[in-house]
């Protein structure tokens, strides 16, 4: 049962403007107490960006490549620093040198040197973008994504631009020059792999900032579009009718517009909720099995549930039979091989988990826990990072006045009797600040709220203490008192005496 009784959530990412609910706050009281009270909407705003926007190092292949199995969890984390900027160093040499290869061999060769490079930049918890932009690296990449050349090479360069794109703000800057020819291989021309590897480029260079954000914007349609497009009388109509009849071909067509507008324009979005495209978005989600209708019908409706209260509170509510289906729909995606799917589907449930508690509570008694707690230990970082979005949602209503939240404990046990507890301390091993911020969010949960005071131990257990002190000198002073305050609060002098 909750101890309390209205909607509270950990925050839920978003893609672009969209609308979601406070973040939980931790009870831990220390000097930084009125800092990040200051901060919290800041923060919040930061989250609520953070999906299309997240930087993010790409480690693994693609879904759909050859390497995607063989390559999965080889990172190399041991390697000295000038050893890798060495060795990135001549990966860049041979680089330049394998661009003016001709005859037989030569592709082959560009390939190879490609792939060198790429492992370097994905294969270190600090990858060596540094050293690898000060060899030269970017122009010599932009050269190798020239039209005209094999997919494979056109993977391999993007994957690396994507991996540069990830670094600081300066390295993300120096990609610049490679954007127009990313942009490019988005169009139809291109395989979904390279297609995909650009994209996710772009949203690293997007992550950034505002600034850069503008010179893609500039490079690409923009929110005025978006506002003009959905003004216009029964362009809304045209979009209903082709969802509820077309062909999958075209419905597809259709759902990424429906993307693109919920993507660029509160207008737009405020006006789709509001006519019968979720719903018709929902029943195409639940009955196709059309991997490319499935992804920007998931894509729009997770924009839509995050983009406007009304969807949540009005559209999806608890006895609805739309709801029921949009549940169904999201773990039928949830259980799919396709990373895609996954993600978006988890993305899509952490913000119907955001929800009211009688959201809360629908998600909790559905398929859709188990298979969350099981993405939380087994899938990509980025969708564990999803899935325990979803599952700390779950677990918490607000107390309002800015307290820290009340804790449905049903759930809170559920949850972590069910095997999350070391997924959410793997987070906060995490180099990404967010993500361990989030276990940390978690563990104060599971240390206050557990019955019969055994939270501590169970994350003493879990060695979630020694996950916790790696943040004892951390240079982010946050999560420095949030961990800190947490380890003497619940592991001081008097722990282990009663």
């Amino acid at each position: 049962m909750a101890d309390g009784s209205a909607s509270a959530s950990l925050p839920s990412v978003s893609p672009h403007h969209q609308y979601h609910r406070n973040a939980i706050k931790s009870s831990v009281h220390n000097t930084a107490a009125n800092r990040r009270r200051e901060q919290a909407l800041v923060i919040g705003k930061e989250r609520r960006e953070a999906l299309m926007r997240a930087k993010r190092v790409c480690r693994a292949a693609l879904s759909g490549s050859d390497e995607a199995a063989a390559e999965d969890g080889d990172m190399v984390i041991d390697e000295g620093k000038a050893d890798l900027e060495a060795r990135t160093t001549q990966a860049v040499e041979e680089l330049k040198s394998a661009l003016s290869s001709q005859g037989k061999g030569a592709q082959k060769r560009k390939t190879e040197v490609l792939h060198a490079l790429r492992r370097l930049l994905s294969q270190s918890e600090v990858p060596p973008v540094d050293a690898a932009i000060k060899a030269g690296a970017v122009p010599l990449l932009v050269q190798y994504l020239l039209f005209g050349s094999s997919d494979e090479q056109l993977l391999e360069a993007a994957w690396c631009l994507t991996n540069i794109a990830a670094g600081e703000p300066e390295e993300t800057k120096s990609l610049l020059p490679a954007l127009p020819l990313l942009i490019a291989h988005l169009g139809e021309k291109s395989t979904t792999l390279v297609a995909e590897q650009c994209a996710w480029a772009i949203g690293n260079v997007a992550g950034e900032g505002a600034e850069l954000r503008s010179t893609l914007l500039a490079q690409g349609p923009d929110s005025k579009a978006a506002n003009e497009l959905i003004g216009i009388d029964g362009v809304l109509n045209a979009i209903t009718r082709n969802l509820e009849k077309a062909d999958e071909e075209l419905a597809t067509e259709v759902a990424w517009v429906v993307v693109y507008l919920s993507a660029l324009s509160e207008k737009a979005t405020s006006l789709i909720v509001r006519s019968s495209v979720p719903q018709l978005l929902i029943g195409r989600l639940l009955a196709s099995e059309n991997l490319q209708l499935l992804i920007p019908v998931l894509r729009g409706l997770g924009n839509l549930v995050a983009g406007d209260g009304y969807m949540v509170d009005s559209v999806l509510i608890v006895g609805n039979s739309v709801t029921d289906q949009a549940l169904s729909s999201l773990i039928k995606c949830l259980k799919s091989d396709n990373r895609v799917l996954k993600k978006e589907a988890s993305w899509a449930m952490s913000n119907i988990a955001a929800g009211s508690f009688e959201h809360k509570k629908l998600i909790f008694a559905s398929e859709a826990t188990p298979l969350l707690m099981h993405l939380l230990r087994t899938a990509q970082f980025d969708i564990r990072r999803e899935a325990a979005y979803t599952l700390g949602n779950l677990c918490v209503v607000p107390a309002g006045s800015g307290n820290p939240p009340n804790i449905i404990i049903e759930h809170l046990v559920a949850i972590v009797d069910g095997g999350a507890l070391p997924g959410f301390i793997n987070l906060v091993r995490s180099a990404d600040i967010e993500s361990a911020r989030l276990g940390l969010q978690f563990l104060e949960l599971v240390m206050r709220g557990y019955p019969n005071s055994q939270g501590p131990k169970l994350v003493e257990a879990e060695d979630g203490i020694e996950a916790m002190e790696r943040f004892q000198f951390h240079e982010n002073e946050v999560m420095r008192n949030m961990a800190n305050g947490l380890v003497d609060k619940y592991f001081g002098e008097d722990y282990g005496l009663e």
